[in-house]
């Protein structure tokens, strides 16, 4: 079993030195989420989220004793926006204290994670996987299809994929067009910062992902890590020093990010909205490949935005939206929540905020956005799968009795064309509902947002160049700005307001299959999305 992270990172001496320490060694490893989930969730989660890493490195430039900080980057799994938001972190604490990375696996991700660090090490025997990025899709629509399953997938618009994995057996062309330019944009950012970082042409770091590197000493000569050496060579570790460690672990001063949210002073409350967006109340849920994990359901985010409202001392409100989105109805819920604040509210995108991860945000005051972020997806879906010919094969049959219409969702047929006409007409109003809540909140026209709608993704960085964000910047960019609208001072507290999740259920596989089913499907009745399934970027 993985341990729990460590409460304090590693004391170190320079080799060679005396036996006090003066230096830090932090390892950076696993996913890295922007927040500690609430609840019994939080006290399981074993990885560190980027809050508390920004906590750590906020005590580390505090303390006077410390002269370096050496970090290490093992394993580190996080995505390409909160690698780009582990970067501003770094580069902040680089503004005060000398720091060293050291890479024992140098990947796209690591890299982009040190871009700002001065001094990038790695062993001679370091992994080298610098090969540029590339996303794929399973498609399972023959699959199923092979098996008696055929799968109703209607859309806006054209580039709308998210339930064309099921129906269909191959990539569309609308599809790899987005997914290409999204690629190409993402590509380009990764480009930028390392040929800023390393102080080199575009030109010349866009070539080292054609160089096929593969050792340290290529790395090296390319100019991608400053030397090669071992952990040894940089820092020894030191025995425990109880003074210099609960310097570390000291509790921030009042300005800190932990004050309770009804206590002093003024400050801003962080409002997530993270996983599939249902109706109801937030909660976990199970592992599963395409809905699983967390739900942000709309009467827990509801709620915390109108309790950060009501709050005295919260004088700004920052809404951080990591979510493909899920229902339409729930997506309209939080953003008119959004919109009712009277408080300025700042969104900022995580690693993805597309469709109803976008509805929800698109009437705030200002909105951030990592350049690596997959967003837009303005568009609709209705689906499901039909399993007619599988219950052939297998002796099902399923008798119809009273209105066709009020069986439109049953998997047994597919949808008549009385039944895809109404549903074309819900989709037009639900799309278009949309597009206005996008228009009016970003002032834009309904046919500017419709032209860059139909379902098309974009990278962060192409979002604000097209008007449907502000500007480049993570959580701690988005606190910032918050601060500065609601006139506190640059150390005013930003203060979690979680949406007191329930907790996970357990399908009853035994008892109650139905229970089970519905696990499955966390958008209840509701058949009008605004979803989108992300690609997985390597």
């Amino acid at each position: 079993m993985r341990p729990l992270p460590a409460l304090a990172p590693l004391l170190g001496r320079r080799p060679g030195s005396g036996t006090e320490p003066d230096r830090v060694i932090l390892d950076l490893s696993g996913p890295y989420p922007a927040q500690r989930r609430p609840g019994l969730g939080g006290l399981l989660q074993r990885s560190t989220s980027l809050d508390a890493l920004a906590g750590r490195l906020d005590r580390i430039a505090d303390a006077d004793w410390v002269s370096a900080v050496v970090v290490r980057v093992r394993g580190l799994t996080a995505d390409l926006a909160t690698a780009g938001a582990i970067a501003g972190l770094l580069a902040r604490l680089a503004e005060r204290k000398h720091v060293t990375a050291y890479l024992e696996q140098v990947t796209m991700t690591a890299l982009l994670a040190t871009a700002p660090v001065p001094d990038v090490v790695a062993p001679e025997s370091a992994d080298v996987s610098v090969p540029g990025f590339a996303g794929e899709q399973v498609y399972l629509g023959a699959f199923l299809r092979s098996h008696g399953i055929g799968f109703e997938n209607l859309r806006i618009g054209e580039y709308k994929s998210a339930l064309t994995p099921f129906s269909q057996d191959h990539m569309d062309d609308a599809q790899r067009e987005q997914l290409g330019a999204y690629l190409e944009s993402v590509e380009g950012s990764w480009v930028r910062a390392l040929a800023s970082a390393r102080g080199v042409s575009q030109e010349v770091a866009g070539a080292w992902l054609d160089a096929g590197l593969t050792s340290a000493t290529e790395l090296l000569e390319a100019g991608l890590i400053t030397r090669i050496a071992y952990d040894d060579e940089i820092v020894t570790v030191a025995d425990a020093s109880l003074a210099r460690t609960l310097d570390l672990l000291r509790p921030q001063r009042a300005g800190g990010r932990r004050t309770p949210l009804r206590g002093q002073p003024d400050g801003v409350a962080v409002v997530p909205v993270v996983g599939a967006i249902v109706s109801g109340p937030s909660a976990g849920g199970p592992p599963l490949p395409v809905l699983g994990g967390p739900r942000a359901g709309s009467d827990t985010v509801v709620a915390a935005l109108r309790r950060a409202e009501r709050d005295e001392h919260t004088k700004a409100i920052v809404l951080y939206v990591d979510s493909g989105g899920g229902s339409a109805l729930a997506s309209d819920l939080i953003h008119r929540a959004v919109v009712a604040c009277r408080k300025p509210v700042v969104a900022v995108m995580g690693s993805v905020a597309g469709s109803g991860g976008y509805y929800v945000l698109a009437g705030a005051d200002h909105v951030l956005t990592s350049p690596f972020t997959l967003t837009g997806s303005i568009g609709v879906v209705i689906g499901k799968p039909v399993l007619a010919e599988l219950a052939d094969r297998h002796g099902f049959k399923a008798e119809p009795v009273g209105r066709e219409e009020a069986l439109a969702l049953s998997t047994a047929r597919p949808f008549t064309d009385t039944q895809r006409d109404r549903f074309q007409k819900l989709m037009d109003e639900v799309y278009g509902r949309f597009v206005e809540r996008v228009a009016t909140g970003r002032g834009l026209s309904t046919e500017r947002v419709d032209e860059l709608g139909r379902g098309r993704i974009w990278s962060g960085r192409d979002a604000v160049g097209l008007g449907l964000a502000d500007a480049l910047g993570d959580l701690q960019d988005g606190l910032a700005y918050a601060r500065r609208l609601a006139g506190l001072p640059a150390d005013a507290p930003a203060r979690p307001v979680h949406a007191r999740p329930t907790l996970p259920g357990m399908p009853a596989l035994g008892t109650d299959p139905t229970a089970a089913l519905a696990a499955l499907w966390p958008f209840g009745t509701e058949h009008v999305l605004a979803w989108m399934d992300p690609v997985r970027i390597r």
